[in-house]
């Protein structure tokens, strides 16, 4: 009996101590979480802000016809490629700011604020002759004839924004480095209710305006953009921390090796980000090989997709914001803590979206699409019914998307790129694409074939990261541990 308890009071006590020691290092990071949200949110909700729009736009448009939402689809396909080259660069301005912020390097923030802009603008403007010129693409790609002429006078409006919308974000990544991100927020969302007014007047035809169609979709977006631009840079001029580095720029007067940095550093963060939209954008390629009714309802779930991703997203700004001033300070140990802390709170948002995707995945397809429209009810029908099944795949997706983007900001906030994006191509194009190509043919399982290779893409992606993040940071406590 004596042993007996002798024994289970080791037991007793070793469980003990098991237990305090997991609360211990589970409250380690949840501890962080308060902070790491309240620098997340205003990212989250601008991102929200563009998607939210987007999601109004889609509703609107959805209105005119099944045709019209696949030429949005369509036209936002080439956008979308764009958009991820001219953001993915930008993101390069983030941890450098964020360094230069964290050890009071007042003149490394304004050549980096200076260069940055000005390889953004250039970039932008690139971005629109090119997206300008590929239009004659649209005919080869073998898409619906009626789409693809709808398509081409939305597009020339929507690529001439890229020119505001890629110098917005050099601005923002600046402010975002400055952890400064509540006023890109405001920029945001004056930016999209403006933008919002403008479609209903344009597309309908409200209130004396023309009657546009989705062209008027393409004036609102412009017009929004610049607005956006205009709003931050006003902001930021009369804020104390960031006039200093935002007044009285040499535009043209350049730091040639902070040039290069940002180049080396941008240009693979921005084919990281080119390969994971690409091939969202190839899955909306493949769904139109099925048809304008597979074509619009992959919009739909792209874009109820999208929003959840923008909360991973801004997640990841905050990830490299803080990662970013760990290494300034070079306390790796701290670093890994911080990063694993915003981990683990992306985890729990996206198994709360996950569930709500499953839970409300046939009722959310609805919203697109005008059921009472008795000329077009089959083909909304099928719709509704394809995009319902998408959600399923987009349900299981959740968690791999949040904890690639998050690790990703993570290794960016290190200045980690050239191995991250090795890993983006090999699980995007060498696992994802050739998943949704085989499976995404009318004979096997069509759109959701497409979305399965989607999920093979970023759960790869999500598990490649994370071993990357986990190894780099070790090895840097290790090294600094001989110093």
């Amino acid at each position: 009996m004596y042993k007996f308890n002798t024994k289970s009071s080791y037991i007793n006590t070793y469980l003990r101590i098991f237990k305090n020691n997991i609360s211990l290092n589970f409250s380690q990071y949840t501890s962080e979480f308060k902070y790491n949200w309240k620098l997340a949110a205003p990212v989250m909700l601008g991102m929200l802000g563009h998607t939210f729009v987007s999601f109004i736009d889609n509703i609107m448009v959805g209105q005119l016809g099944t045709a019209e939402l696949a030429a949005v689809s369509l036209g936002n396909s080439f956008m979308f490629i764009a958009m991820s080259i001219g953001i993915g660069f930008s993101t390069a301005i983030t941890p450098l700011i964020a360094e230069a912020d964290s050890s009071n390097n007042l003149k490394q923030a304004k050549s980096t604020y200076k260069s940055g802009l000005f390889l953004c603008t250039s970039l932008g403007i690139l971005l629109f002759l090119l997206v300008f010129f590929s239009k004659p693409l649209m005919y080869l790609m073998n898409q619906p004839d009626e789409v693809v002429a709808l398509a081409i006078p939305y597009l020339d409006l929507v690529a001439f924004s890229l020119i505001p919308l890629v110098v917005f974000q050099a601005i923002k990544q600046f402010s975002d480095g400055m952890s400064m991100t509540k006023y890109p927020m405001y920029a945001t969302l004056i930016a999209n209710i403006v933008n919002v007014i403008l479609n209903y007047l344009l597309i309908f035809g409200k209130f004396g305006f023309p009657e546009m169609g989705i062209v008027g979709a393409a004036y609102g977006t412009l017009a929004s953009r610049v607005i956006m631009v205009v709003y931050l840079w006003l902001l930021l001029r009369y804020k104390e921390r960031s006039a200093q580095i935002v007044k009285n720029i040499k535009f043209f007067v350049l730091d040639v090796l902070m040039i290069k940095k940002i180049i080396n550093l941008g240009s693979l963060s921005a084919m990281q980000m080119f390969f994971e939209v690409a091939i969202f954008t190839s899955a909306i390629w493949l769904s139109g090989l099925l048809g304008k009714n597979p074509q619009a309802a992959n919009q739909i779930a792209l874009n109820l997709g999208s929003m959840t991703f923008m909360v991973a997203m801004g997640l990841s700004v905050a990830s490299m914001i803080r990662v970013g001033n760990q290494k300034g300070l070079q306390n790796y140990k701290e670093l890994r803590r911080i990063a694993f802390s915003i981990f683990l709170l992306g985890i729990i948002l996206a198994t709360f979206f996950a569930l709500l995707f499953f839970i409300f995945h046939k009722s959310l397809p609805n919203i697109y699409v005008d059921l009472s429209d008795t000329v077009n009810y089959k083909d909304n029908m099928e719709v509704i019914s394809i995009a319902s099944n998408l959600l399923l795949a987009a349900a299981f997706f959740q968690i791999s998307d949040s904890i690639q983007v998050v690790v990703l900001g993570a290794l960016r906030g290190l200045q980690d790129v050239k191995i991250p994006t090795i890993i983006t191509f090999i699980s995007y194009w060498v696992v994802g694409f050739p998943v949704s190509y085989f499976l995404g043919t009318a004979e096997m399982y069509g759109s959701f074939g497409i979305w399965l290779g989607l999920l093979a893409g970023l759960t790869t992606a999500s598990v490649l990261l994370f071993i990357r993040f986990n190894s780099l940071t070790l090895k840097l406590i290790k090294e600094k541990q001989y110093l």
